[in-house]
């Protein structure tokens, strides 16, 4: 009786999904994607409502996959609807990406029936990613010395070159990534990427640079990788 109400008008040519093994898929995607929301603030921030999407996204591909259900057509329509989608938010991390990758791949494993599968894709995957973060795979192996240093100089100044014997004697490696003008074109705003050949020279460093750009405006802040970078 519960079977028969939840019957599609259409179904004269398909299969129809028992309640309870529809139920179960969801429930299997719903706690896949729990752990994989769990796996990903692991050493990570992220906003809630990311959390959030990314543990009902696995029950939200398997509803659509079963509701599917070797439909050709269907399967182009929600193709199509879904190309049509644009989600306005800022651009994510490659983490991000890859973990919103892994939600859709786990709940269409899962729309196909096969949640054993799925449950160990999500397994095998989501301890690979938290393998990683746990033993800082990619990470600098000098974080402390990492920096980007942004120097303010009079626009009368000729940096080319001006600071090379202060870099090489307090670097290790430097590279010059950008050139503006600033206060009205009447100062230079130059920014490196170097890497210190001891952290604990920074200060006697800063004062080095003080005395080559006129007691101007000078900044040292950790590398980080941009949200528009991959």
């Amino acid at each position: 009786m519960l079977d028969t109400i939840f019957q599609g008008i259409f179904d004269s040519t398909t299969t129809v999904i028992p309640v309870s093994q529809f139920l179960l898929c969801i429930a299997i995607s719903l706690l896949i994607g729990v752990f994989l929301a769990a796996v990903f603030t692991y050493k990570s921030r992220c906003s809630r409502s990311f959390l959030t999407a990314l543990a009902l996204l696995p029950a939200a591909v398997c509803v659509v996959i079963m509701m599917v259900n070797g439909n050709i057509g269907a399967g182009v329509a929600v193709a199509g609807a879904f190309s049509l989608v644009r989600f306005r938010s800022a651009p994510g991390t490659a983490k991000e990406i890859i973990s919103i990758f892994l939600a859709m791949g786990a709940g269409l494993i899962a729309g196909m029936g096969y949640l054993g599968f799925a449950v160990l894709f999500a397994l095998i995957l989501g301890g690979v990613m938290f393998l990683y973060e746990l033993i800082g795979f990619g990470a600098s192996k000098k974080p402390l010395q990492d920096k980007i240093l942004r120097i303010t100089i009079p626009e009368d100044l000729d940096y080319t070159g001006v600071f090379d014997d202060l870099l090489k004697q307090y670097t290790t490696h430097s590279e010059i990534k950008s050139v503006k003008t600033t206060n009205m074109g009447s100062m230079f705003k130059l920014t490196y990427e170097i890497t210190l050949t001891d952290p604990l020279k920074e200060k006697e460093f800063i004062d080095a640079l003080r005395c080559r750009n006129g007691n101007l405006e000078i900044s040292l802040s950790n590398q980080e990788v941009s949200a528009y970078e991959l």
